[in-house]
């Protein structure tokens, strides 16, 4: 079973994550630092990342860096803002997808389908969004 990491300071969306994806035997780890997902991904089989916009400071370097380093994960970005013209190249060319809030359950489990079939392929971080 692979783990999902999820990088939110609000308690309430993480366990709202886990809760769901636990009824579908999906293992979340919830961090509230991304200070702390070199250790975590160490450790755990883990083949995505679901970064919280709204809660924890994000920017193009530190997404693009975060994808270089782990090649292997697939990241998601959750937001309550339809765009973020700041992260516009992040959003391009490094991350997997973006999913609005209020979090719709049928998509964020389409994108993990899709991720889990391409798991056996090399990850490509571009264009799907």
């Amino acid at each position: 079973m692979k783990t999902i990491i999820v990088i939110a300071k609000n308690p309430k969306e993480g366990n709202w994550l886990k809760t769901l994806l636990s009824q579908r035997q999906y293992f979340l780890k919830i961090l509230d630092r991304i200070e702390n997902v070199e250790k975590e991904v160490k450790e755990i089989d883990c083949n995505t990342i679901i970064l919280d916009l709204d809660s924890i400071s994000m920017d193009n370097r530190t997404i693009r860096e975060l994808t270089l380093q782990f090649p292997q994960i697939y990241f998601l970005c959750t937001s309550k803002d339809r765009f973020h013209p700041e992260l516009k190249d992040a959003i391009c060319y490094h991350i997997y997808a973006c999913l609005n809030k209020p979090i719709d359950p049928d998509e964020l489990l389409y994108w993990l389908r899709c991720i889990e079939d391409n798991d056996s392929d090399e990850p490509s971080n571009t264009g799907n969004i």
